[in-house]
């Protein structure tokens, strides 16, 4: 009895016993088994070559595994140099993309001719050069007036075969290098080019490939093929180096009229290869165009699925065929959305969340669960004619811009959606937007929510009047990385400080941050100050200096520092114009200068130096940031003690964005847009006196203007002076900006409300 009570008990963990003893006897003979083929090896090495049994592959005499042997454990190999050696210091690239030879993926060359150039080559650049990641025109000889957004490349000959010699030389001596795919094409073509990029990422780049539209040569082999250019053809990498070197010998011995023969000719007898129309499995659509063809007629299956149409005779039929290719595309694009939704129909009843899993829409990723109620995204609310959640943070504002025209495209996509629905039985129209709410989910898109006041109509046409609630989402496209240059942290800043008699009593502060954070760190950056006289200060400069004690601050700063030389420069003036004052500093520097142009105010640090260095590339991008000023103590605090800036700071200010005293910019740009500017003002320089740099760079020059929030930057409260002689725009934002800076809403009500106690009282 006491056996079986006891095998009775352990019955539920027998299992589990029997289990591990299996698994502890296989690990020790598969650990016995491991010795002995070890053994093997080592005596197999030692005495005798060839292959162990099993399959196995011997190791090599210095203990690395032998041929087909890929059960190895990896090695530590130590660094050695040869100390007879010279040594060579390894230069890293820039980009671990170039480190690792990556290529680009296409290239396109279009050919065209000086008298084609302002018209089938600018259709062909509206059409389809934004879809290419890198367009390029190549003529013979150009006119005088090159199109707006074309890259043109000129050789100097009409000559056919001239010109294709010569961009065959181009693209394999500036391009050879970074792309893996070069297609060809004439501007009397029309490519669609989504497909021929769908199509070399079917290919291997490893082939040489000489793919296009094949065509006989006349009287020639029938094996032998060239790729017509009138229809486009895709050449790999890999040809277009072993091409190049036969290049002269193909100029000097193959006779031909036609470009595109010449080059298939010179391909055949020299590499051998021949032009096709299929490799891989893809295929090479192509459709040739009739004369008075109506491109909206076309039912063709071979239409439908051509990759280059051929030929476009005029600039309309351009555009006409690529408005109905454009909507071929969309129309498969829905399909194939209908298709996905479907399946994920099908799909979801079999997750474990089952139909209770299904999302709207169908396919968008699902509403944002906030954790908490900070994690809530509020609704903002709008008509038609107005907008309840204003940036300035006003309760009302009219509704203009981008948000008028985003609302006016919701309620109209909405209108249709439902007449799609409901047509024929029902046809809606829209009175009046009752409500409208809208908020943007970070993880899907902008999500809106519309009360529509809508006036139905029967097929017998009757009417009536109701009011629905719809539900729109626009999600978020496909993420587009911009391309951005290179650049460092170790440029050298040049700082630039203007400084008024109104000043004086901030330069003390300012220069002390600036050797703490910037002279006893030993960052890359020294600083200029510009002395800015009244005509009346500046007659009376013998006798009394107003900036006598900033120049005494500067010396000792000198001496401090021995190896610091603060400069400064003198300028007479009434009116300080920033745009003036930075023309007499920009001369005094080297066009690779990098300014930041500062304020009295602001505290330097090497967190906000590092931005400016990183957000201003030159011939590129300038740096405005938006500041942070903190309020009036007097207001926020009201006689307690200041809280600290460690992580409070933020919560007692607010970012100014009215003002665009501070910038990062190279002085080459700055020197480009003010050369533009003087041509257009023709000396009038009163107009100057209503400019910043802001202003230069926005309408005179073709940059990035990056204007973003900078926490680093920040600016103690102080009420500045604005001058009136400047112009109305700039003393209103002076204004605008002492009035905001005060404190916000929150404060001032309770310095009314505590000032209105002490009166009545």
């Amino acid at each position: 009895m006491r056996l079986a009570a006891l095998l009775a008990a352990l019955r539920p963990v027998l299992p589990l016993v029997l289990g591990l003893s299996l698994g502890c006897s296989l690990s020790l003979l598969r650990a016995s088994w491991s010795q002995g083929g070890a053994e093997e090896q080592c005596l197999g090495a030692a005495g005798r070559a060839g292959p162990l049994g099993g399959g196995a592959q011997p190791e090599a005499a210095d203990g690395r595994p032998g041929p087909g042997h890929e059960d190895f454990r990896p090695r530590i190999v130590p660094y050695y140099r040869d100390p007879n050696k010279p040594y060579k210091k390894v230069l890293r690239t820039r980009y671990i993309q170039t480190e690792l030879g990556f290529h680009e993926r296409l290239f396109v060359a279009v050919l065209t001719s000086k008298a084609t150039l302002n018209t089938l080559a600018v259709a062909v650049n509206k059409t389809v050069a934004h879809h290419f990641p890198r367009l390029l025109y190549f003529t013979g000889l150009r006119s005088t007036k090159v199109p707006h957004g074309m890259v043109l490349v000129a050789h100097g000959d009409e000559r056919p075969i001239w010109l294709m010699y010569e961009t065959m030389h181009y693209i394999h001596q500036h391009f050879g290098s970074d792309y893996d795919w070069f297609y060809v094409m004439q501007d009397d073509t029309y490519a669609q080019a989504e497909q021929v990029k769908a199509l070399v990422t079917h290919l291997s780049i490893n082939q040489d490939v000489y793919l296009g539209r094949a065509e006989e040569f006349i009287g020639g082999d029938e094996q032998a093929r060239y790729c017509h250019g009138g229809f486009g053809y895709l050449i790999s990498r890999s040809l277009l180096l072993k091409l190049h070197p036969h290049l002269d010998s193909c100029r000097n011995e193959i006779l031909s009229v036609r470009p595109d023969e010449w080059l298939g000719r010179c391909i055949i007898d020299f590499l051998g290869i021949t032009c096709v129309s299929q490799l891989q499995g893809q295929h090479y659509h192509t459709y040739e165009l009739a004369k008075n063809t109506e491109p909206e007629k076309e039912e063709e299956e071979e239409f439908q699925a051509a990759l280059a149409v051929h030929p476009v005779s005029d600039v309309t039929l351009m555009y006409r065929l690529h408005k109905h290719f454009s909507r071929i595309q969309l129309d498969r694009a829905y399909q194939e959305i209908q298709d996905l939704q479907m399946q994920i129909r099908n799909l979801t009843s079999l997750t474990p969340a089952g139909e209770a899993g299904l999302t709207w829409p169908v396919g968008i990723n699902a509403p944002f669960l906030p954790k908490s109620r900070f994690e809530v995204i509020s609704w903002d609310y709008f008509t038609e004619q107005h907008l309840f959640s204003c940036p300035d943070g006003s309760p009302k504002c009219e509704l203009s811009g981008a948000s008028k025209a985003d609302v006016s495209e919701i309620i109209e996509s909405a209108v249709e959606q439902l007449n799609s629905r409901y047509q024929p039985l029902l046809r809606f129209s829209k009175r009046q937007l009752l409500n409208g709410y809208r908020r943007f989910d970070p993880t899907r898109g902008m999500e809106y929510t519309l009360d529509l006041l809508l006036e139905a109509v029967t097929q017998k046409g009757h009417s009536h009047v109701l009011a629905k609630r719809v539900s729109l989402v626009r999600p978020l496209s496909k993420v587009e990385i911009i391309p951005m240059p290179y650049v460092t942290e170790a440029t050298r800043v040049q700082l630039v400080l203007p400084l008024t008699v109104q000043d004086l009593d901030f330069v003390a502060n300012f220069l002390d941050m600036f050797a703490m954070n910037t002279l006893d760190t030993h960052d890359n950056a020294l600083l200029t100050l510009l002395f800015i006289y009244h005509p009346y200060d500046a007659q009376r400069v013998s006798q009394v200096d107003v900036f006598a004690g900033v120049k005494a601050m500067v010396g000792e700063l000198e001496k401090r520092y021995a190896e610091v030389k603060i400069p400064w420069i003198s300028v007479k003036t009434e009116v300080p114009s920033q745009v003036k004052l930075m023309d007499i500093v920009s001369k005094k520097h080297p066009v690779d200068t990098l300014f930041f142009l500062a304020s009295v105010w602001t505290e330097i640090n090497m967190e906000f130096l590092n931005r400016c260095r990183m957000n201003t590339i030159s011939n590129w991008q300038v740096f405005f940031p938006v500041h942070f000023q903190e309020f009036n103590p007097a207001l926020v605090y009201r006689g307690e003690q200041t809280a600290s800036s460690s992580t409070d700071f933020l919560r007692d200010g607010h970012f100014d964005r009215h003002s665009f005293a501070e910038a990062c910019f190279y002085n080459s740009d700055y020197m480009t847009a003010r050369t533009k500017l003087a041509a257009d003002i023709l000396d009038r320089d009163e107009v100057l006196e209503s400019m910043e740099v802001f202003d230069v760079f926005l309408h005179y020059s073709g940059l990035h203007l990056f204007r973003a929030v900078e926490p680093g930057l920040v600016q103690k409260y102080a009420l500045r002076s604005c001058n009136p002689r400047l112009s109305e725009e700039l003393y209103h934002r002076c204004v605008l900006s002492n009035l905001e800076g005060l404190a916000s809403r929150s404060h001032l009500a309770m310095a009314l409300f505590e000032q209105e106690q002490a009166n009545s009282t």
